[in-house]
């Protein structure tokens, strides 16, 4: 569908000062529909033709003319264009018929491979709402990206290494039972983690006892690996439950004990560019070209390694493996000063892909205005809360639609969907407050209003008991007009979406296509037996495509009826 090339051409015909594409880029979308469907600014054209805007403005106006324009009406410096409103939607809902669930496909990816480091929780923990946002964000981004043509890799990153397994080994030896670990192991080693810390306070050489746990584990003692890998083998079997419910894949789970036997390497690179510096007996990167950075801790004191070690070790290997064009950080803000200096050190080693490394930040997710935290048992575990969604939906499927087939999997679709909206409707470097309540609401900017809109729209289809077939007239009342604008804008979203990284391009807009549809849902009968009425439900259709594969691109099911 070429409407907006269509008018670039109709322009250019007038105007052969700017080329096709230099009048494509400057069209716009007016703010409101009374100004027109687009508008050309005459800014750059009147200082070419040395001529006031506003009078060159008015006295193009009569002469662009094509049969996709009704009228052009000047408005100051602005060509404001009001399309034929029965042509243009009839060749936006035959494109949308045309394509599918193609519709808004982009190619610019052309197949090149981007990394996303996404969702990444700490095994021997519980999988906490914490790690919500960073597997949410993430997979939407890779969907999206998939969409513009690129070909992905999801890595779930275990944090599966470093002091905090000390800690736990401490801990399990000290206070922990087999039989209770294997009767309920996530929340028993929790409990051991924060019985740690508590009794870490009130006796300081804990702490160090922890330090040589992991010490022990890092040197390869057995006792250490041994329960290093139990531990994890229970953490596994969890995550997998959750990324179940999530409909969450990942292409590698390897995590940052993978890159054990990989850090030697780039340390020895370092060591060989006379990069490192000691300080203090710890062996660190200085960045002197940017004063606002820390050096880059590589090595403490006592030999053992950190997370910027093991990082680096997996980008290089991650850029041997699947020659990224991009890689991408899905990690919260308060790391951003890490990425900085991991990128600033392979920066240094003189590798230019370290340009194509971005970190990818967000906001908290917070109870009653707090951060969670997991050390001091302020943990809401995340299964727990996807289990109570689809309860609560499930309550709410049983008061509004008792009689519904298959309930348990649309309070499933309802429920999970819930979580996954209420987040990605959100700038992710905002912050949210967590509420279950709000996210599960009927109406509003939420899951299940979207949802629900689809449910109604393909209630009327089933209705009409009606066959997909092009649409041979479009409509021509403003209603089914907004909303036809608005499935052309599709591609432009799912665009916008990617150079923001901003999944929430893509909910905030599938919320104004169900607002749109409900208003004109509000003011016409589908079914009448009109001249109109198959115009009507190609239009309904078209917009089921767009609801739902804007909810596929969120990680979200459409479910049929509710």
């Amino acid at each position: 569908m070429k409407l907006k090339q269509t008018l670039a051409e109709a322009i250019h015909h007038v105007i052969p000062e700017l080329s096709i594409e230099e009048i494509h880029a400057k069209i716009e979308k007016p703010k409101y529909a009374h100004h027109g469907d687009f508008a050309f600014p005459t800014f750059e054209l009147a200082k070419i033709k040395k001529q006031a805007p506003h009078l060159l403005a008015s006295n193009l106006a009569s002469e662009i003319n094509h049969s996709i324009i009704a009228k052009t009406e000047p408005v100051g410096p602005y060509l404001n264009f009001f399309l034929e409103k029965e042509i243009a939607q009839q060749q936006i809902v035959n494109t949308i018929f045309d394509k599918q669930q193609a519709y808004g496909d982009l190619t610019f990816g052309n197949g090149e491979n981007i990394v996303l480091d996404l969702s990444s929780p700490n095994i021997a923990k519980p999988f906490s709402m914490g790690h919500l946002r960073s597997t949410v964000i993430g997979n939407a981004l890779a969907n999206i990206l998939e969409k513009c043509g690129f070909k992905t890799i999801r890595i779930n990153y275990l944090g599966d290494w470093g002091t905090q397994f000390g800690k736990l080994i401490s801990a399990y030896l000290k206070w922990g039972s087999k039989e209770d670990v294997l009767k309920s192991p996530i929340p028993e080693l929790l409990k051991l983690y924060v019985k740690f810390h508590v009794e870490a306070e009130k006796d300081e050489t804990l702490i160090e006892e922890g330090r040589l746990w992991f010490k022990k584990l890092e040197d390869g003692n057995d006792e250490a690996l041994s329960l290093w890998k139990w531990f994890r083998e229970e953490s596994l079997l969890e995550f997998q439950r959750i990324y179940d419910l999530l409909g969450v894949s990942f292409d590698s789970n390897n995590g940052e004990a993978f890159y054990n036997d990989k850090m030697d390497s780039v340390i020895d690179h370092l060591k060989k560019m006379n990069l490192l510096t000691l300080s203090d007996g710890a062996e660190v990167v200085v960045l002197e070209e940017d004063p606002s950075l820390p050096p880059c801790l590589i090595k403490k004191s006592d030999g053992a390694t950190l997370y910027a070690t093991r990082d680096l070790a997996a980008a290089f290997y991650r850029k041997k493996t699947y020659q990224f064009s991009k890689a991408l950080y899905v990690v919260g803000q308060e790391q951003t000063i890490h990425f900085q200096q991991v990128k600033a050190v392979i920066k240094k080693m003189g590798e230019d892909w370290a340009k194509d490394m971005h970190h990818i930040p967000f906001g908290l997710l917070l109870k009653d205005g707090k951060k969670m935290s997991t050390r001091k048992g302020k943990v809401v575990l995340l299964e727990n809360v996807i289990r109570e969604a689809i309860q609560l939906a499930d309550s709410n499927i049983q008061a509004k639609n008792p009689e519904l087939p298959n309930k348990e999997e649309v309070a499933k679709q309802v429920g999970v969907g819930a979580i996954i909206f209420h987040d990605l409707k959100n700038y992710r470097l905002n912050s949210i407050e967590f509420s279950l309540e709000d996210m599960l609401k009927f109406e509003g900017e939420t899951g299940p209003y979207v949802q629900y809109t689809f449910a109604r729209a393909s209630s009327i289809l089933r209705k009409a008991t009606w066959t997909p077939k092009e649409s041979t007239k479009g409509l021509h009342d403003s209603y089914s007009w907004e909303l036809s604008k608005l499935l052309y804008d599709f591609p432009a979203v799912i665009e916008k979406a990617y150079v923001g990284f901003d999944p929430s391009a893509i909910a905030k807009y599938v919320i104004d296509v169900c607002q749109s549809f409900n208003t004109w849902y509000g003011q016409v009968k589908f079914l009448n037996e009109d001249q109109e009425k198959e115009s009507r439900l190609a239009l309904v259709y078209a917009s089921t495509i767009v609801i739902e594969e804007s909810l596929r691109l969120l990680g979200m099911k459409a479910p049929k009826e509710m």
